[in-house]
């Protein structure tokens, strides 16, 4: 059992959980919570650590006899591990994914459906939209090179397991990687404060992209300019914008109500 804060592998935890450049060198991304846990597919597993609390009251069940092994640590220095105040016990090092743009089309089963991101600051907005994206049978989502690290605990938090299920790609170059879907038939659609055509006027049956910018700037006008169509959120009030996971998340539900045979 690891009693020490300065055991070796606790120093490489605390590094993993808050540096993105040690997380990228070792490829591995940690995740902690025991629904996140027992979802990880045992492929991606690397490395599992549980506080000795946790192992004392779980050791016997299948939650922890479905991984081979597992490193016991003392409540204090398991506490001093996590990203979370009231830690559950169970953390994982899981390796990262790789995906490629055409990752992001889907399995041909139906029109792709992909949200992209440019320069994306909140880790709670990006977490929620990978979960929404899921949920509403996106194929991907694709991310500028501005984006906040998919990898940081508090995307993976939010994501609620959806990070091992959802293919995304961060483009070196943005607009190129968006030239590449219009090449191959995809409309692209800018979420614009002032676009000319309210969201839910668009059809999204055939494949389409959502583009979504930052959270105090929107889109810059470079990327918006790439778009086949503007759309605008309607709102009452003096409200400017929407919360850019809210806005994805209304967009992504069209798309999901369109092609379910809504009218």
């Amino acid at each position: 059992m690891i009693t020490s804060l300065s055991n070796a592998r606790v120093r490489s935890v605390i590094a993993l959980k808050n540096k993105s450049k040690e997380r990228s060198a070792r490829d591995v991304f940690l995740v902690e919570g025991v629904k996140m846990f027992g979802e990880v597919p045992l492929s991606h597993l690397a490395e599992v650590f549980v506080s000795e609390s946790f192992y004392n009251t779980y050791r016997d069940t299948d939650l922890i006899q479905r991984v081979p092994s597992c490193e016991i640590v003392a409540d204090r220095v398991f506490s001093a591990m996590c990203d979370t105040r009231t830690p559950q016990g169970v953390i994982c090092l899981v390796r990262q994914y790789h995906y490629k743009q055409m990752d992001l089309m889907g399995d041909g089963t139906c029109p792709p459906l992909v949200m992209a991101l440019e320069n994306l600051q909140d880790p709670g907005n990006l977490g929620t939209i990978l979960r929404t994206a899921e949920g509403a049978g996106a194929t991907g989502v694709l991310l500028s090179r501005g984006c906040v690290d998919i990898y940081n605990p508090k995307v993976i938090r939010s994501t609620m397991g959806t990070i091992y299920r959802v293919p995304f790609v961060y483009a070196d170059n943005l607009d190129a990687a968006l030239k590449e879907f219009r090449q191959q038939g995809i409309r692209l659609y800018a979420a614009y404060l002032s676009g000319s055509v309210e969201y839910d006027r668009e059809d999204y049956r055939r494949g389409s992209v959502f583009l979504v910018g930052n959270e105090s700037r929107g889109l810059t006008e470079q990327t918006a300019g790439l778009a086949d169509a503007r759309i605008r959120i309607p709102m009452c009030g003096q409200l400017e914008s929407l919360n850019a996971s809210v806005a994805a998340s209304l967009l992504l539900y069209e798309a999901f109500r369109q092609r379910r045979g809504g009218t």
